[in-house]
């Protein structure tokens, strides 16, 4: 309920304001067919709230909900409470694509597809270093190919950020990289939205086999759970649904690692609860954040940087209540 009163909050907020009297009078319309406002003022509405503020709001939720399930999910699989999305390299692969398809020139949809599929390429490298190594299930092997590919597409973005025009697309990049939903359209919106909600919804089902991974694969297999193939789809939707955020609006950090311990603190660690409550948490916290982002300012500030500020501080308060239960 909290979240739906959010949603309907976040469209009075923007820099064209937008009186109590006209949404509910825009919303008469809408769907009773009746209002008193003018053909000209039902027009501006309408572009609004259907063209800017529905999709951004939608996007918001999306991918707070995104990254709060990929990183209850990744803590969950690697029993590790500082394990967050970019763990496997996804966000610095997805980076790295959408700062090449920027640097070509290509459409924006070329650099959307680029940031989907070079986060899986890096997703892709953290795995190979497993079959190397000839220990296929090592959870600290796996990591440190993860440490490894975000390293690697990290160097190669340093790469094109040098050697990118200083003036026209460098600026670009950097305010892509610092997360922002200023692009949210609804066509992406569009293309994404039925595989990041499929994906949410598979993990949030799988929640119960992420309580025995927590116990560790050995307690898990006498459960009955087959650890493998938990592990591979459960990462490859967490994964999915990670490259999918930075698709949508750039790198926003913080969130998958935040969420799934404040949902922890409020609601216990049976991850039945909160894989899925880490979706709705997540959704708020993101669409608050990108309420502040638009309101505080004259300018926007990119929601990247705000969710990173915000985030420190409530680590910080969940570090100390965590510190007082154990004490």
């Amino acid at each position: 309920m909290f979240l739906i009163g959010l949603i309907h909050l976040s469209f009075f907020i923007g820099k064209y304001p937008i009186s109590l009297n006209e949404y509910v009078q825009f919303l008469k319309y809408y769907f009773l067919n009746e209002t008193t406002l003018t053909e000209d003022k039902i027009e501006v509405l309408n572009n609004i709230f259907f063209n800017v503020r529905f999709p951004r709001i939608i996007t918001a939720v999306l991918i707070g909900a995104s990254l709060g399930v990929a990183g209850s999910t990744f803590q969950a699989i690697f029993v590790n409470p500082l394990v967050s999305p970019g763990i496997l390299g996804v966000l610095a692969g997805s980076s790295f694509g959408a700062a090449l398809g920027l640097v070509l020139s290509l459409p924006w949809f070329g650099v959307q597809i680029l940031t989907f599929v070079f986060g899986f390429c890096a997703v892709l490298l953290s795995i190979t270093f497993l079959f190397i190594s000839k220990r296929p299930k090592s959870t600290i092997i796996l990591i440190l190919g993860g440490i490894i590919s975000s390293a690697l597409f990290t160097s190669f973005l340093a790469i094109l950020k040098y050697s990118s025009d200083p003036y026209d697309v460098l600026p670009t990049i950097v305010f892509w990289l610092m997360g922002t939903l200023s692009y949210s359209d609804k066509n992406t919106l569009a293309l994404v939205f039925v595989p990041m909600v499929f994906g949410i919804v598979i993990l949030s089902f799988s929640s119960k086999y992420l309580n025995a991974l927590s116990l560790g694969d050995e307690e898990a297999k006498s459960l009955g759970v087959n650890v493998k193939y938990i592990k591979i789809y459960s990462i490859f939707f967490a994964t999915l649904i990670s490259s999918l955020t930075v698709v949508l609006a750039g790198v926003i950090g913080w969130i998958g690692l935040i969420i799934p311990h404040i949902t922890r603190l409020l609601f216990g660690a049976d991850n039945k609860i909160v894989v899925p409550l880490s979706a709705i948490i997540g959704g708020i916290f993101l669409l608050s954040s990108d309420m502040l982002s638009r309101s505080l300012f004259e300018y926007e500030i990119p929601i990247g940087i705000l969710t990173s500020i915000v985030g420190i501080f409530m680590f910080i308060f969940v570090f100390i209540k965590a510190k007082q239960t154990i004490c």
